[in-house]
């Protein structure tokens, strides 16, 4: 009908209370996304999500446990626009000192859950063309360096595999790669940052954006920031044997490399 207003786009975003998900949903409520968000932390998502206004959905949600994700699917099922798979967590102890439980719930909340909601939404977007999904990885997953590394090595690789094959039905799907982003995650996880310089950080909002410029023009890595980029050219460029090497401390510019850490996504 001439006249009507085009119905507003919805984004769901996980890990949506605060550090990077939260730029996100700022962003995007600005834009005039309606807005549903995830978190397990249901006082924060709440108070949040208030601070946004109306058109904010809450779902209360810890993608580690199985009937909570499922919740989530079925959300995602239900019809996106976008799907920000953001959530996740790190710990501030290496493999064989954190617990298996532990590990493994990391390794559900940034795998299964990643793999299942796009597996959840992506359908409904290839059938009608348009929409897509924006999978939070990280510089740190182009290094060996730890089990958060290795499994946001799988997002990263998952992610473009699922960029081909979504791009031919219209649909764009883009993995994030943030280096050092000021938000919550580094306080939350018990990681000492002091040593790391001013201009290697990079501040939520301002990752967010050039993530969803990124997006929108179709590519499938976004790595905001130069610094980052460097970090992960040197991913390409320098032997995997020297790599290893500074990790485990031996070798000259370690900072440099381990400068490639987590963003931060709760």
């Amino acid at each position: 009908m001439h006249g009507e207003r085009a119905p507003r786009p919805t984004a769901l975003i996980t890990g949506g209370a605060a550090g990077i998900g939260a730029a996100f949903a700022r962003a995007l409520a600005a834009e005039g996304y309606r807005l549903i968000l995830v978190d397990r932390d249901r006082e924060g998502l709440q108070a949040f999500a208030a601070s946004l206004g109306a058109d904010t959905e809450t779902v209360t949600a810890d993608l580690a446990d199985e009937a909570d994700l499922i919740r989530v699917e079925e959300r995602c099922r239900a019809g996106l626009d976008l799907l920000v798979n953001n959530a996740g967590f790190g710990h501030p102890t290496e493999f064989l000192e954190t617990s298996a439980a532990a590990e493994i719930a990391m390794s559900r909340v940034h795998v299964e859950a990643v793999l299942r909601l796009t597996i959840a939404a992506l359908p409904a977007m290839i059938e009608r063309g348009s929409g897509g999904i924006v999978n939070t990885g990280s510089v740190l997953g182009f290094f060996p360096s730890s089990t958060y590394s290795a499994s946001k090595a799988w997002v990263i690789n998952f992610s473009q595999s699922a960029h081909t094959k979504a791009k031919p039905h219209g649909v764009r799907v883009t993995v994030l790669c943030p280096g050092f982003t000021r938000t919550e995650f580094h306080d939350s996880a018990g990681m000492n940052m002091s040593m790391v310089p001013a201009f290697l950080w990079l501040d939520a909002d301002t990752l967010v954006k050039a993530a969803l410029r990124d997006w929108r023009k179709g590519k499938a890595l976004s790595i905001p920031g130069w610094h980052s980029k460097v970090i992960t050219a040197l991913s390409r460029l320098l032997p995997m044997r020297l790599i290893l090497r500074i990790h485990a401390g031996g070798g000259k510019g370690s900072r440099a490399v381990r400068a490639a850490a987590p963003g931060g996504q709760r």
